[in-house]
């Protein structure tokens, strides 16, 4: 074998020795692959629109509860009594049956200082009211309170039908992110071609009230004033164009 033989065959070994070497250090499998990549011809930019919303629609949660009842019967009794005299009430404000929920009606013992010995009977019943006129919130709750409700848990307003104000606000976003592309593309000197994709977030949930604390729940006092403040509708789109 001839020099230049061997320095041939001493390169191609060279070669295997730091190609294994390199396999071993980044522990890369076979089989291997390889890629060419190419610079990416889209040009992506984000728009952002808000709408805002007063709320239509709000959800009460009114409660009655009964402590030290000598028997269950008799702490069922109380709630029955109570829980019927509201319905009654929502009834003759034009609140129909289909948006009084019984969300909650438990009875249960309470137990004396040993933990042992029943010393009465505590029970619960919550109703959910709906309201689609946010204005009847104050006197719902007044008349509520003096019919026995001795709870007002919590209220919540929600628009019930965002769609055609999220539409707006994805309107409001196509916009902002078309102008947004434009003032780019012409600050880097790209030139632009068809929106190829797009893709949307949005977000948007319950508005929680401000009431005024000053005024009472009922009686002298008037009904407690409650402010449905507005929701925030949101979408956020990115906009994907052919970059030339």
């Amino acid at each position: 074998m001839n020099t230049n033989k061997i320095l041939t065959v001493a390169s191609v070994l060279g070669v295997v020795f730091v190609f294994l070497l390199v396999i071993k250090m980044f522990g890369v499998s076979f089989p291997l692959y390889v890629t060419s990549t190419n610079v990416s011809s889209e040009f992506s930019v984000v728009g952002q629109g808000k709408v805002e919303v007063k709320p239509d629609t709000v959800f009460i949660d009114l409660g009655v509860s009964t402590n030290n009842s000598a028997t269950p019967q008799e702490a069922q009794k109380t709630l029955t009594q109570v829980n019927n005299g509201i319905i009654t009430i929502l009834g003759k404000m034009d609140v129909p049956k289909s948006n009084i929920q019984t969300s909650n009606f438990s009875i249960y013992p309470n137990y004396g200082p040993t933990g042992q010995e029943i010393t009465g009977y505590n029970g619960n019943v919550t109703l959910t009211v709906k309201l689609s006129d946010a204005s009847k919130v104050g006197t719902v709750i007044e008349q509520a309170t003096q019919a026995g409700a001795n709870q007002v848990q919590n209220t919540r307003y929600e628009v019930e039908n965002p769609d055609a104000y999220r539409q707006k606000a994805r309107d409001e976003a196509i916009k902002n992110a078309k102008e947004q592309a434009s003032m780019l593309s012409k600050t880097l000197g790209i030139k632009l071609g068809r929106v190829t994709n797009l893709i949307e977030a949005s977000g948007d949930g319950p508005v929680y009230p401000m009431y005024d604390r000053s005024t009472g729940m009922g009686g002298g006092g008037g009904a407690t004033q409650f402010e449905p403040g507005t929701q925030t509708i949101t979408s956020i789109v990115t906009l994907y164009y052919e970059k030339h």
